[in-house]
């Protein structure tokens, strides 16, 4: 048996405390990392107030855990101990359904989540599946990679999945915590970027990677730009008026959707979706394969997340500060 040291909420919106579990014995095909670091995503808030309905108590969130592997499994051949690592939303999956078994773990239904169900990364120790668990290449800043695991590979996986072309203009709605990440990886894989976002962020977008800019929260400013754009990736959760985000669309466009927006979306068939055969899509975070491809690119071309730190005993300071909406961009919490 191994103790775990964690932070715990006991109840919906409630504040942390420290807590304790026990782990039991790892399975053949099991990894346990000491974490180092782990960033703190809008998911993480939303399971803490249980606002899908599905968070058990106590709960210890956490899917974007950097660390270094403690232990491994029998059946483990691909990691080994003192590995850095990472791990994002999914801590395991079947192996064995038709999804798995082409790539797309993501969309295995039986997969599990790092923090449904079990405890996450805001603790000295997480368990997962070995197949869930990425090396963090040696060229990217450990400290400061962890949002990559699952903002980062939500706006990276569109870029794969859609075979976006390098010559693409591509438009990211709202420059928060998933779309600044989107800005620096759409303008590495070499598209012109345009940021939907407010005038008061519009300067740090161009700084990012985009550019262009157009206020989004002018919709005669949208629907009046002469850009035109082959992808729109939207990372809000807020509604818009989307068939005037449709008009900045060219011939085959698309408009493809990460944030978790809950509201239906009213579009209309006439004239653009029609006429110019556009397409309306979305997606979740990205399989394995994705995100070592995504560590990699980012590796590469030297693109980290803007952060801000939190020592993990002050994780209520970090919540809070997650809550007021001003964290410029992602909050990671750091092992004290």
């Amino acid at each position: 048996m191994k103790t775990v040291h964690a932070y715990a909420v006991n109840e919906p919106k409630g504040s942390f405390e420290p807590y304790e579990y026990e782990l039991g014995d790892l399975q053949p095909d099991e990894v346990d990392i000491d974490v180092e670091t782990c960033g703190i995503c809008h998911s993480d808030l939303s399971m803490v107030d249980n606002d899908w309905d599905m968070s058990e108590y106590p709960l210890v969130p956490g899917h974007e855990v950097i660390g270094k592997v403690s232990a491994i499994g029998d059946h483990v051949t691909h990691l080994s101990v003192g590995d850095r690592v990472g791990l994002g939303w999914h801590a395991g999956y079947c192996m064995v359904c038709d999804q798995c078994m082409s790539g797309d773990h993501n969309l295995c239904a039986d997969a599990s989540s790092t923090i449904v169900g079990r405890h996450g990364g805001f603790a000295d120790v997480v368990r997962a599946k070995s197949a869930s668990v990425v090396k963090v290449p040696d060229g990217l800043a450990a400290q400061e990679a962890g949002p990559l695991l699952c903002g980062g590979i939500t706006v990276f996986n569109p870029f794969v999945q859609l075979d976006l072309s390098p010559t693409s203009s591509v438009g990211v709605i709202g420059i928060g915590g998933l779309g600044h990440m989107a800005l620096k990886f759409a303008n590495a894989w070499g598209c012109e970027v345009t940021a939907f976002t407010s005038e008061s962020k519009q300067e740090e977008a161009l700084e990012m990677g985009a550019h262009h800019t157009i206020n989004s929260r002018d919709m005669d400013a949208i629907a009046s730009t002469d850009l035109r754009f082959d992808l729109v990736l939207s990372t809000i959760n807020v509604p818009l008026d989307w068939n005037k985000v449709l008009g900045t669309l060219k011939t085959h466009g698309r408009l493809h959707m990460v944030g978790a927006l809950t509201e239906p979306m009213e579009i209309g068939l006439l004239p653009d979706m029609l006429f110019k055969q556009l397409s309306v899509g979305a997606s979740p975070v990205g399989p394995p394969v994705i995100i070592r491809r995504m560590l990699d690119f980012a590796a590469r071309h030297k693109i980290a997340p803007v952060t801000e730190h939190f020592p993990m005993s002050k994780v209520n300071d970090a919540f809070e500060r997650l809550r007021s909406g001003d964290a410029r961009y992602r909050i990671i919490l750091d092992r004290d």
